[in-house]
């Protein structure tokens, strides 16, 4: 009687393993929440939600872009962030986050599960508690690399973790954003504002005349238009890209021989 109990339980367990799963919603879709939140605040709603940070890279023009893998329901998501806030999170593919399985693998993974089955389901809580623990380490790394960073602490990954790098990465970020409106000066010289105008038509640059500036020196290397402008009341010292008719950079240099 044991034994017919047995085998009706197993074959049970392994119907349960034959029978397609559900068609599971479109996780982005169900991030979008996410999108406009502070880069720190975003990646640990994605950590809440089940996902680990997997890599990250950042493109010519600023934008930081990672990948974020779901193991639970085997999802991988794109997330991009640009001046420290979660732009928009989409769709990738399981390659995207160092996931892929043959077709082959992939069948003798299934015919594994039927036999595997009855040990995993006794077996889960223990696993279950294992991967809570891990979970609660890397939440920990990430929220101190996230802290050290936001509050421009010494680069700390004593333990050499992802997590601790995306969370230290992830502090700067919001770091800069809480004090985009700060020049970076200290006293009280008065200042003239100029971020305002990068990326403008090239004419803009009348507005630097506007606001007290001066052009010192100016030159041409390639396609670009190099200028220098000086504002003596702030002592500020700007050099300005012009090229494809746009104001394509401006920064503070501070000191130049025509800045005096």
């Amino acid at each position: 009687m044991k034994t017919v109990a047995t085998r009706t339980l197993a074959l049970g367990a392994i119907a349960l393993v034959a029978v397609p799963a559900p068609a599971i919603a479109d996780p982005a879709r169900q991030l979008v929440d996410i999108n406009g939140m502070y880069a720190g605040p975003g990646e640990r709603a994605l950590r809440d939600r089940g996902f680990a940070f997997v890599s990250h890279e950042r493109n010519s023009r600023g934008y930081d872009y990672s990948y974020w893998w779901d193991e639970d329901d085997d999802d991988c998501v794109r997330v991009e962030e640009y001046d420290g806030r979660v732009q928009s999170i989409s769709d990738a593919s399981d390659q995207d986050c160092g996931h892929h399985l043959s077709s082959g693998v992939e069948t003798a993974l299934g015919v594994a599960a039927g036999a595997a089955i009855l040990g995993a389901i006794f077996g889960s809580k223990g696993h279950d508690d294992d991967r809570d623990e891990n979970q609660r380490n890397s939440d920990r790394e990430y929220d101190r690399g996230y802290t050290d960073g936001l509050h421009n602490a010494s680069y700390h990954n004593r333990r050499g973790t992802d997590e601790y790098a995306s969370g230290y990465r992830a502090g700067v970020t919001q770091r800069n954003a809480n004090l985009r409106h700060h020049d970076r000066r200290g006293g009280y010289s008065d200042y003239a504002d100029w971020r305002d105008l990068v990326g403008a038509r090239a004419t803009a640059i009348d507005q630097l005349n506007n606001r007290g500036f001066e052009q010192v020196d100016n030159f041409v290397s390639g396609n670009a238009r190099y200028s220098i402008w000086w504002r003596e009341g702030s002592r500020q010292c700007l050099q300005v890209i012009t090229a494809d008719g746009r104001l394509e950079n401006i920064t503070d240099i501070r000191t130049h021989p025509r800045c005096r």
